[in-house]
């Protein structure tokens, strides 16, 4: 497993590089305002990606080892396409939108959805190699794409955002069909076996998504309190600010997917999660030396590779920096109820979560601007992830020490760091 975790963190690394540099490209040649609208339009299609998860998402990885993928796939595209539409148009109706902006809402929200369909499939099957190349292909032709818009194009518009993302998602989404029509699973035109399963992804994606929209909530409601209360500038600010110190994550989330993966795959599940505590325990060592590295960040670095204006990102950074860090060990624990299908903790610590962002951010964005923002996504983490790491020591009977690294750990990663014996 270890070497796995490795594997992927190295294409977690390599992605969130790239995701890096399209934060970087949007932030330098749109400037602060313009990565608002950037931020923005991200937002609505992350909230959409999640509804349309609503059948398919995650519960993808958990089903397909024992369905038929392509009965798997089939409604999950159906309801990407219906999300896709009518999502899309309510966003416009709620929010005052150009037909522009909902057009391309809809038409990125569906290729992303199709994209992520094909790879969650993949995952299920353990084709990692291939989820690893085609996640970060998407992230590299999303930077490629906007480095020639904005570079040799001078197209200096949000307009080149929208189109870079149909190249980003769609060329991987063609090769990841490609490679589903390779696996064993024969098309099997019993219509039973269809409806069963089209229903037992429902069910599972429901209990297992309902987490993730109230998450979405807590990560993202502080970007919209911005929005309203405060102006496009500051949501341009705190998006960098946002992006930086959710890089860290990319340790526990790589940890925790193959994790999960693992688990869901595993014919002894408590044997399996023992296994995974010395993995977890790292990776909260790994997350809390990559916060400290981040806080000590000067602002005048951040003014100079992303430009003067947000230098006031290192304020966001220092009021992001404990939820991030106490979130990142939440996200195991998180794992493993997914993993043993108990979504209900996973729902009752997100809607916790929601209930500290909320009444947080509308008392500290209109005193504080966008630092009240990010007050107010730390208290989420905070409330959310303590309330996970209560429950998972209970599930595993563990002692407190035991998720947090100790010497033993540190004794075992000397030893894997000897040079073997000859």
């Amino acid at each position: 497993m270890l070497k796995r975790i490795l594997q992927h963190f190295a294409a977690r690394v390599l992605t969130a590089g790239l995701s890096f540099a399209v934060v970087w490209l949007t932030a330098r040649y749109l400037g602060a305002a313009g990565r608002g609208q950037v931020s923005l339009f991200v937002t609505d299609v992350a909230g959409l990606v999640l509804l349309a998860g609503l059948v398919g998402g995650s519960s993808l990885i958990y089903l397909v080892p024992r369905r038929n993928a392509w009965h798997l796939l089939l409604p999950a595209y159906g309801w990407a396409l219906v999300v896709s539409g009518l999502g899309a148009a309510a966003v416009g109706l709620l929010r005052p939108a150009s037909f522009a902006y909902t057009l391309h809402l809809g038409g990125v929200t569906l290729v992303q959805v199709l994209l992520s369909i094909n790879v969650f499939l993949l995952l299920g099957r353990q084709r990692e190699r291939a989820f690893n190349v085609l996640t970060t292909a998407q992230a590299g032709l999303l930077a490629g794409a906007l480095a020639l818009a904005f570079g040799p194009g001078q197209w200096l518009s949000i307009t080149a955002y929208y189109y870079a993302n149909y190249v980003a998602y769609g060329l991987p989404w063609l090769i990841s069909t490609v490679l589903l029509l390779r696996l064993p699973d024969a098309w099997d035109r019993r219509r039973p076996r269809r409806r069963a399963a089209a229903r037992e992804l429902a069910r599972h994606s429901r209990g297992a998504h309902l987490s993730n929209l109230l998450t979405f909530a807590n990560y993202r409601f502080g970007y919209y309190a911005v929005a309203y209360l405060a102006d496009t500038r500051s949501l341009g600010i705190l998006s960098v600010g946002v992006a930086l110190a959710e890089a860290i994550w990319l340790i526990p989330r790589s940890t925790a997917l193959i994790q999960y993966v693992a688990l869901v795959n595993a014919a002894d599940k408590r044997g399996q999660t023992y296994a995974a505590l010395r993995g977890s325990r790292l990776t909260l060592l790994a997350t809390a030396a990559a916060v400290l590295v981040l806080v000590a960040v000067p602002a005048a670095w951040l003014a100079a590779i992303f430009g003067p204006e947000f230098g006031a990102a290192r304020a966001v950074i220092l009021a992001l920096a404990p939820g991030i860090f106490i979130n990142g060990a939440g996200m195991q624990a998180s794992s493993y109820f997914s993993g043993m299908a108990r979504y209900g903790v996973n729902n009752r610590a997100a809607l916790l979560g929601l209930v500290a962002a909320v009444p947080t951010s509308l008392v500290l964005v209109p005193r504080l601007g966008m630092v009240g923002a990010a007050l107010g996504m730390s208290a989420s983490y905070a409330a959310s992830a303590t309330y996970l790491l209560w429950q998972y020591r209970r599930a595993i009977q563990a002692r407190w020490r035991d998720l947090l690294p100790g010497r033993d750990d540190a004794r075992w990663l000397l030893r894997r760091g000897r040079p073997a014996e000859v």
